[in-house]
């Protein structure tokens, strides 16, 4: 290569480098984006009893969290292969958008039919926060260091974990404010949040792209839709309808034909597909992929039972509870940072989802010994070591998946990733939560006959004949859909109780743990692969420097980031 060739070159890949404090400008304006999804979801963790209740649908609230996963899951692809080809910012700003006008019509709700309407529109939006600001992190940093600043966005999560269980409890807590019901802030708090995020991202997030025009997949689109709408429909509802019922088999054929239509469409489109199928015959995404359905499974599926047992077996509140599980974000926050900085020293990344894989084999096996007695801090440390292990785990592979395609398929690898940690997380809940109300009446009729020949118990029924009464109204039948009558009854009669709830917990757990064995075996498969020490926006200047080169074209020296108005300029692509 010439020395002007070199020149040339310096200049256009300099254009595209950004500094540590544009980066973190950037990642101010992502932060408070995924700021807004991750409050939703601890915030709703604590007011759901009561926003059911005041709507009169505590039987059907569930179809407000279905309607959400639904579309959040759904939406997810789709802004990944979008951003690709249109850009990020204009993708993440309508994901902002989407979900405040979500939130102010769930504020509006006159019943949980509407409620649930509505929380869909808000998945809409949830689908594209955490995918396009991980896309974005992929865009402007190194593989190298993307690890680094990845943990920053684990923060946001924790500050929501600290944050939603106590708003959530102090607006379901107030009977209005404003002359406004309670609970209805719930929602009503996204929309300054959203607006004041919209503002950020708008000034901040300024990236070059030069667009691609190619066909929409909009056959697999719907076909993704038609299969996965029944599907995981039947998975939230299959417990209440039987999983063998007329509903259950309709909702199974429906997904199967969608599915396969699916397959379909994405190998009639090759590289326009929403989800390529070429994309996973690359080892890296096909373990990635399985390994985040796997996680997904085991760590939903195994740590919704955990507020549950705080609730139930200690006594805890929600909002308690809620605070409860701090230790656990305290855990992936650390165990994101810590991978992250080695990674960043090292450039290794392989060993991490491994070593997280194997703290959360090692946290659910503990998980499965806790029982009525265990102390809480034991609990704790235990949700410490499931949270190194998440944070060692997550923030590495998705680091891993993007550093294994080219620059122009990070939305779409990373979405991908995504996606299958939601489908995880959806099948997970559904088959343990199952599997969990399935045991629980055995364990409990267990726990209560070993406990009448004791004469603890015997005196305590003695002393108060009127515990005998709610015992047997709320064994009949009525105990797991309405466990308030836990505090009308003495310790030692309603102990009998929580000893068969951390019976049946522990079978959830014993579930979980071979699911995530299953993980372990998985990641020994990730290939080690160099990390890029450049972004994939100085990749693709690089990429169309070359293809400039090999058509005579010169370099375009000194033009630093294009502006969106260039961006969108049909002659975005030419000299400034």
């Amino acid at each position: 290569m010439s020395n002007s060739d070199s020149t040339a070159a310096a200049p256009a890949r300099a254009s595209t480098e950004f500094t540590h404090r544009q980066i973190l400008t950037i990642l101010g304006g992502l932060m408070m984006g995924m700021f807004l999804a991750a409050l939703d979801q601890t915030i709703m963790a604590t007011a759901t009893r009561t926003i059911a209740d005041d709507l009169h649908g505590f039987d059907i609230q569930a179809w407000a969290t279905t309607a959400f996963l639904i579309t959040s899951t759904i939406s997810t692809p789709l802004y990944g292969k979008l951003s690709d080809l249109y850009g990020r910012r204009p993708f993440f700003l309508f994901a902002i958008g989407i979900f405040i006008v979500g939130s102010f019509l769930c504020g509006l709700s006159q019943n949980m039919y509407e409620l649930a309407a509505f929380r869909a529109i808000q998945g809409i939006g949830a689908g594209g926060l955490m995918s396009l600001a991980l896309a974005i992190i992929g865009d402007i940093v190194p593989p190298r260091e993307r690890a680094k600043y990845q943990g920053y966005f684990l923060a946001v999560f924790g500050t929501a974990s600290v944050l939603g269980p106590i708003l959530g409890g102090f607006f379901a807590g107030a009977d209005s404010i404003l002359w406004v019901d309670g609970w209805r802030w719930v929602f009503y708090l996204n929309v300054p949040i959203g607006i004041a995020a919209m503002v950020v991202v708008a000034r901040v997030l300024h990236l070059p792209h030069q667009r691609v025009d190619h066909r929409i997949d909009w056959p697999g689109a719907v076909a993704l839709i038609v299969g996965l709408v029944p599907l995981l429909t039947i998975a939230e509802q299959g417990r209440t309808w039987g999983w063998d019922s007329g509903r259950a088999f309709l909702c199974y054929i429906i997904g199967a034909i969608g599915l396969v239509a699916f397959v379909l469409a994405e190998r009639a489109y090759g590289d326009e597909a929403l989800l390529p199928i070429r994309l996973f015959r690359n080892r890296t995404i096909a373990v990635g992929a399985t390994s985040s359905t796997i996680l997904g499974m085991a760590m939903f599926g195994g740590l919704m039972t955990v507020p549950l047992y705080l609730q139930i077996v200690k006594g805890s509140s929600a909002t308690a509870a809620g605070l409860q599980m701090i230790p656990f974000v305290f855990g992936i926050m650390s165990g994101s940072i810590i991978s992250g900085q080695l990674i960043a020293r090292t450039g290794r990344y392989r060993i991490f989802p491994i070593i997280g894989s194997t703290l959360m084999v090692a946290s659910l096996a503990l998980f499965a010994t806790i029982g009525a007695d265990t102390p809480l801090w034991r609990v704790m440390l235990i949700m410490v070591l499931m949270g190194l292990g998440l944070g060692g785990n997550m923030q590495p592979m998705i680091t891993a998946v993007q550093n294994a395609v080219s620059p122009r398929e990070i939305g779409v690898a990373t979405s991908s990733v995504t996606f299958f940690r939601s489908m995880g997380g959806t099948l997970g809940t559904a088959v343990f939560l199952s599997v969990l109300f399935n045991v629980l009446p055995g364990k409990i009729s267990g726990a209560f006959q070993q406990a009448q020949g004791t004469p603890e118990f015997q005196q305590a029924l003695a002393a108060n004949p009127a515990q005998a009464q709610t015992l047997q109204q709320a064994t009949g039948g009525d105990a797991l859909s309405d466990t308030s009558f836990l505090n009308r009854l003495s310790d030692v009669v309603a102990h009998p109780f929580k000893v068969g709830f951390s019976d049946g917990i522990q079978v959830v757990f014993l579930l979980a743990l071979a699911v995530m064995v299953i993980g372990l075996i998985v990641v020994f498969f990730l290939p080690e692969i160099p990390l890029s020490m450049r972004s994939a926006q100085q990749q693709r200047a690089d990429d169309i420097l070359a293809a400039e080169n090999s058509m005579g074209v010169p370099g375009e020296v000194g033009a630093g980031p294009l502006t969106d108005d260039e961006i969108h300029s049909p002659d975005s692509t030419k000299s400034r």
